[in-house]
């Protein structure tokens, strides 16, 4: 997934790396004009440009994954900093999806600026490319292609993961215990988020969920109870 790429030959080189490494589909968000230079640097792969999805906003393109994955080429080293952090590398990245069923997605940002903080913490796990300290920026493309060539030739998944929507309803059931428990509602958000993180890395099962949801409603009987 390009969110609002500004370059439109960007675009066709993502779509040739995603075909070298046997991935076909390609979300744009709010993208530039799309024509000849596109096209030219998509070689072979006009037709992953031609087939791409187009949203006009960021919340619409990541509904329909159950796992979203933001990259970033800034990480903080602050304690109190949860929306770059932790940060696997793409290596560490293709651990954690080999061992799960579902849709994910990868989520590129800006040429210029990268993915907003706000759409960071709409993401369960964030990526990093490690690089030089004498130059870490590097062009989407290349980053493309450096993810994907980590994620490319799965294996077969061993477990069934949580759906979005099982997942979702979990951090909103942890949210409604925080408000209920009387835990300091400056710290929730911020909470919910390191809470998202966790479990986006854990790949929890439909029965994990499900256990979750449990010891949190007998905890809550108590406290309704008490």
């Amino acid at each position: 997934m390009l969110v609002e790429p500004r370059n439109e030959g960007n675009i066709g080189s993502v779509a040739r790396v995603m075909k070298n490494f046997g991935f076909h589909e390609l979300t744009l968000v709010n993208p530039c004009r799309i024509g000849g230079s596109a096209r030219a640097l998509s070689v072979h792969a006009w037709d992953v440009v031609e087939g791409a999805r187009r949203v006009s906003t960021f919340k619409e393109a990541i509904s329909r994954y159950d796992l979203r994955v933001g990259s970033t080429g800034i990480t903080s080293t602050k304690g109190g900093e949860h929306v770059r952090t932790p940060a696997l590398t793409p290596r560490e990245l293709r651990e954690v999806l080999t061992a799960r069923r579902g849709s994910t997605a990868i989520v590129l940002g800006r040429e210029d600026r990268g993915l907003e903080k706000r759409e960071l913490a709409e993401c369960e796990i964030i990526t990093k490319i490690p690089t030089s300290s004498e130059y870490t920026s590097m062009n989407i493309s290349h980053a493309a292609a450096v993810i994907l060539y980590e994620l490319s030739d799965f294996q077969p998944p061993r477990i069934e993961t949580a759906s979005r929507f099982e997942f979702d309803l979990l951090i909103d059931h942890f949210g409604r215990m925080m408000e209920e428990s009387g835990y300091p509602p400056h710290k929730q958000d911020k909470t919910l988020l390191m809470l998202r993180r966790i479990f986006g890395r854990s790949n929890l099962t439909r029965r994990e969920v499900i256990t979750l949801h449990g010891i949190l409603r007998q905890a809550e009987w108590r406290f309704k109870k008490g």
